[in-house]
């Protein structure tokens, strides 16, 4: 099921643009814009919400103004900050109401796919099939790393950070496996060189390799990132 998605931005071609954005990653669907926070509170009390676009700054009130009528309200809806604010009193207040990420405009598409991936992964592990109750510290640390990773692993030397984080976000974007040939189409780079980033992070337990047995000749590997 995908997550619900309501963007609340009072700039009506900003609006639209987030929407399409979202609408470009797997899992996540915009149900619904508001402009205003009075139109963002009036949606969330007809329709059920997973996560909120929010920006800070509105017509009439703050994005922080939001959260706090909808902590008030008992809601725990969660909340992305994407928003110009840069004061860090806005980014202290925005942790105090819970809101679990913050991406600052301009942002390009790579940077909200990152901060929707890494919140999906979040709510998988939150609402999935484990146990409600954490075993270890260890646990709690896992499920709470899952907001705060940068979703860049270290490589090795040689390779490219830029590369590597692009191969990452190729196979989270899906659930499927993929060959090397899938993910240099993606990435843009040659599949020699995909098939090096994918080895890596497989060697690093981060991904999945599995093989594929096809025609005559060696089997075709599979990759698959783990989450």
């Amino acid at each position: 099921m995908s997550i619900r998605v309501l963007v609340v931005e009072d700039d009506t071609m900003l609006a639209a643009a987030h929407q399409e954005l979202v609408g470009r990653v797997p899992g996540f669907e915009v149900i619904g814009v508001a402009h205003s926070g009075g139109e963002a509170l009036r949606f969330l009390a007809a329709r059920q919400v997973d996560l909120i676009l929010l920006d800070v700054y509105l017509p009439d009130m703050t994005g922080l103004d939001v959260c706090r009528a909808l902590r008030a309200q008992g809601r725990t809806t969660d909340v992305i900050a994407v928003t110009s604010a840069r004061d860090l009193d806005v980014v202290r207040a925005a942790v105090t109401q819970g809101i679990v990420q913050y991406l600052l405009k301009p942002f390009t598409f790579a940077s909200l796919r990152d901060k929707l991936t890494q919140y999906g992964d979040y709510r998988r592990q939150v609402t999935g099939s484990e146990p409600t109750q954490l075993a270890a510290q260890q646990d709690v640390d896992r499920v709470l790393a899952t907001l705060r990773a940068p979703g860049r692993p270290a490589q090795p030397k040689g390779m490219s950070e830029d590369t590597l984080a692009a191969v990452v976000r190729t196979l989270r974007a899906t659930s499927a496996e993929l060959s090397a040939a899938q993910v240099a189409d993606d990435v843009g780079v040659s599949r020699v060189t995909a098939r090096r980033y994918l080895e890596h992070l497989a060697d690093q337990r981060l991904a999945t390799r599995s093989p594929r047995y096809g025609g005559a000749g060696r089997p075709e590997l599979l990759y698959r990132w783990v989450t």
